[in-house]
């Protein structure tokens, strides 16, 4: 069986505060539909608590409030801005019960919900709320457009709103660029007007999927900045320090040395200048604008709506600002999808170019992914049931011998390298086959099969040892920044034969480099990855554990990021129902910037 028995997900340990936490995740001070909604599974300790709190401090009686502003919580947790109270109903149906296993989706009882116009009667007439673009300051929530936000997500949506437009209206002056031509291959057009846009626009909107030539047109546009008299100051970020790394490492192969060194790219938080004890407060803000003249950011689908927002308060009022990324990918852990709303927003669309031809995947895999992309499950089964056995669909009661195979082999293979203390094969190896899952616990998830398969390795590759934290051959994973090392959260390693002590090498933008793993904090096995963590990487052979049809994750984009890691080979482990499920539920995440974005615009041309 592809799903191994014994869910995992233990009690969240509670802090202080009002609320106390039992092993089911109950808020034993929630009452009423607080209380329900609680026992229901919808509501942690965590949603809970502020809802009692801002309701206590407002002087705010009506358990119908108190449940708004727990769902608003509970739902910016779950990626969304805020909420519609009239289809909240719906909403609740593609969020993550509290164990994270995936077994079984929410299920709230219709008759449990507050009757819709009064509950938004009772929102609208709240102290703690303010009502429409001109509430007074000071409130913790805000209704906008029939939809209810914390109040500093709604700030943090505007502010995005009113940047965007503004770098829509600029003709941003000419910085000394040098002309380019056409390229001569058609296939190119595509790329041809981003790098047209990024030259003459004050926001360029990049938008393709892997092996679409992203880095290519991002290294045009740099190299037709900086290779003037007067060349422009340019910055290159991305929302991790994986991405960064990648990102630099990438541009350096694909720009010719020229006279002036290629700037390194950075983390979008190190850009800005993070303040110590706070992610969302920098350096620089609209007070103390970043120098740039252009700032181009990759990976764009992983960056939040908070972290745009302060982006774009950081930019000089001349400066251009270029954004590339998949909006068909995962978005982003935290909340907001800030790249699927602007490829959305029809008001943007003049400054979004998207690019079409894949120069890098051809055959199955690129024909499977545009099948996803465009929701076709008949299409998508019929290339997963074909004749090219590249991409595959194998239940998960068939699946056990052939994946097993699979994570074995790959393992001996990194085992083999890391006995003989061959770094760079061994992380080679390692790159060359990942197991990707939905969840982090349960029989679908991380935590059970990397247990499962390092069971395989010690039973069936000879010399594989797992005893000891730091066992030759064990694969690991960074869950945490060591900027000063050059580590970031996701870089990847494998622990080598040493002369007594371990020896960790890692994968970085500067080549292989060796570390002792005892100086390494946030290490993980990665046996299994989750296939969120996965953005952004690429590897030659994917198996991929699907979620049951009920699980929450199973959307369109989880299904398209996972096939994407793949080069040359996709092992689905899965039932039809599961993939046509994935194919059905495009991810749900409410945000008004789209619809605000186009109002805006009417407003200003009006």
């Amino acid at each position: 069986m592809a799903a191994r028995p014994g869910a995992g997900g233990g009690a969240v340990a509670a802090p202080g505060g009002r609320c106390t936490v039992i092993d089911s995740d109950l808020a034993v001070s929630a009452t009423g539909l607080l209380r329900r909604f609680n026992e229901l599974g919808v509501l942690a300790w965590a949603d809970v608590h502020p809802a009692l709190h801002l309701c206590h401090l407002y002087g705010e009686r009506d358990e119908r409030v108190a449940l708004a502003v727990a769902l608003t919580v509970r739902a910016l947790r779950a990626g969304s801005l805020c909420v519609d109270l009239t289809e909240i109903a719906q909403a609740v149906d593609q969020w993550e019960r509290p164990d994270e296993t995936g077994e079984a989706p929410l299920a709230v009882p219709p008759d449990a919900w507050p009757e819709a116009a009064s509950w938004l009667a009772a929102v609208t007439a709240s102290p703690a709320v303010g009502v429409g673009d001109q509430a007074p300051p000071g409130r913790p929530l805000r209704l906008a457009d029939g939809l209810l936000y914390l109040e500093r997500s709604f700030a943090d949506q505007e502010t995005v709103r009113s940047g965007v437009l503004a770098l829509l209206s600029t003709r941003p002056a000419p910085l000394g660029l040098v002309p380019e031509g056409a390229s001569a291959d058609p296939r190119s057009a595509d790329q041809d007007a981003a790098v047209a846009s990024a030259l003459t626009a004050g926001l360029t909107v990049i938008a393709g999927g892997p092996g679409t030539g992203k880095t290519h047109v991002v290294a045009r546009i740099v190299a037709a900045f900086t290779a003037g008299p007067r060349p422009a100051l340019v910055a290159l970020a991305a929302p991790t320090g994986k991405a960064a790394a990648r990102m630099t490492e990438s541009l350096r192969r694909a720009v010719p040395a020229g006279p002036r060194p290629l700037p390194a790219a950075a983390t979008v938080h190190r850009l800005l200048g993070s303040k110590p004890g706070s992610r969302t407060r920098f350096r620089h803000d609209a007070t103390n604008p970043l120098p740039h003249d252009v700032v181009i950011v990759d990976e764009v689908s992983m960056v939040s709506m908070t972290l745009m927002a302060r982006l774009l308060s950081a930019l000089k009022p001349t400066a251009r600002l270029v954004l590339v990324g998949d909006p068909d990918q995962l978005a982003s852990v935290e909340a907001g999808a800030v790249l699927a709303d602007l490829t959305g927003a029809t008001t943007v669309a003049p400054a979004v170019v998207r690019l079409r031809h894949n120069f890098r995947f051809a055959g199955v895999i690129q024909e499977l992914a545009s099948a996803i992309r465009e929701g076709d499950a008949d299409r998508t089964l019929a290339v997963l049931d074909g004749p090219d056995a590249a991409v595959r669909l194998v239940p998960p009661d068939r699946a056990g011998a052939e994946l097993r195979g699979r994570c074995v082999a790959a393992g001996g293979r990194v085992f083999a390298a890391a006995a003989r203390a061959d770094g760079p094969a061994a992380l080679a190896e390692l790159d060359a086959h990942r197991l990707l899952c939905a969840h982090r616990r349960g029989p679908f998830g991380i935590a059970d099969w990397s247990r499962t398969v390092r069971s395989w390795l010690v039973e069936d590759v000879p010399g594989f040892d797992a005893e000891g934290e730091f066992h030759v051959g064990r694969p690991l994973m960074m869950t945490s920044n060591a900027p000063d090392l050059g580590l970031y959260n996701g870089d990847t390693g494998v622990v080598l034969a040493g002369a007594g002590q371990p020896d960790a090498v890692f994968a970085t933008g500067a080549g292989p480099r060796h570390f002792s793993p005892y100086l390494l904090d946030g290490l993980q096995t990665v046996h299994a990855m989750t296939i969120h963590k996965s953005q952004g990487s690429q590897f030659r052979r994917v198996s991929v554990v699907l979620p049951p049809v009920g699980s929450p994750l199973l959307t369109r984009e989880l299904l398209y990021t996972a096939v994407t890691r793949a080069s040359d080979d996709v092992l689905l482990v899965g039932t039809p129902d599961a993939v046509r499920a994935a194919i059905a539920r495009p991810a749900a995440r409410t945000s008004g910037l789209r619809g605000r974005l186009d109002a805006g615009a009417s407003d200003r041309t009006a």
